[in-house]
């Protein structure tokens, strides 16, 4: 690590993660984003996403909800489109890949298919109680609408692959920049070794009981804590040979401080046992958004 970086071996890592109802995960194909993610991608369908996200989640947008907050990241993963006008995204603790979004905004106010996808997908299925003074019209707009979810074509539920998520963000901080790479190489080989194929940057296989999905992400919160893993257990996943439930499955598990000599372990005692390895633990989240702490 670069001498003006050191790792952070002190401060208790449970609790460290950032609460979050759902991580979108925006297919780039890259290894690496400038610092702000929104000002990348110019002239891409996933850099489009990023800006329009923003327009609609952030700030002044018709969807900010406070209570509702989406975790929005970058992959390595390459898009299924490589349009201006279209991206692909994983979403997670829904567990799902939509190849085709499309991101063209049609007018200053939102009012776009994108808009439809914010709200077939990522909106809350029930507002918090805070919002019960909004008119039942606004209250309507806030909720997750369902029915929009047949606009968007090749929706795959990803029931079977785990995914191994590690931030690689070197233009935000080099601690990740440096470790990722070294992580990412070590979860293919473990993974391998237990009889997983596995996507990098391709992209050419989502799902499957016997593939994993590997990528770097971009910016997550806690570069002291590099590296710092992600890894969501699908909800059908099972455990080997016996057909028992996975006792992870469904859920997504955060790990800081991994280094290398680490991940056999968490292949092993996480993503195959269904344990969680309490020295690297930084919180979860369950299929329902529900954050996890030991």
């Amino acid at each position: 690590m670069p001498d003006a970086l050191p790792i952070d071996y002190e401060q208790a890592l449970n609790g460290t993660m950032v609460a979050y109802a759902q991580q979108l995960l925006i297919c780039t194909g890259q290894r690496d984003w400038t610092s702000r993610i929104e000002n990348d991608g110019q002239d891409k369908g996933w850099g489009n996403l990023v800006r329009g996200l923003k327009k609609l989640l952030g700030r002044g947008g018709p969807y900010l909800d406070p209570f509702n907050n989406v975790l929005v990241t970058n992959t390595s993963v390459s898009p299924a489109a490589s349009s201006p006008s279209s991206a692909s995204a994983f979403i997670f603790p829904a567990f799902k890949y939509v190849p085709s979004i499309p991101v063209e905004l049609a007018s200053s106010t939102g009012s776009t298919d994108l808009a439809a996808f914010v709200r077939a997908f990522l909106l809350p299925e029930r507002l918090h109680d805070m919002h019960s003074s909004l008119s039942e019209t606004k209250r309507a707009d806030m909720t997750r609408a369902p029915e929009l979810a047949s606009k968007f074509d090749g929706v795959v539920d990803i029931e079977q692959s785990p995914t191994v998520l590690i931030c690689g963000h070197g233009g935000r901080d080099m601690r990740c920049g440096v470790m990722a790479p070294i992580l990412e190489t070590e979860f293919h080989r473990a993974l391998h070794s237990q009889g997983f194929n596995s996507t990098g940057s391709d992209g050419t296989t989502i799902d499957g009981p016997d593939h994993a999905n590997i990528g770097l992400i971009s910016h997550i919160g806690g570069h002291k804590y590099a590296g710092n893993v992600i890894v969501y257990i699908p909800p059908k996943r099972m455990m080997g040979a016996s057909g028992e439930p996975h006792p992870l499955a469904g859920k997504g598990i955060w790990y800081g401080r991994v280094e290398p000599k680490h991940v056999q372990g968490i292949v092993d005692e996480t993503i195959l046992g269904g344990r969680v390895v309490a020295d690297h633990f930084r919180g979860g989240i369950d299929r329902n958004g529900g954050i996890l702490r030991l």
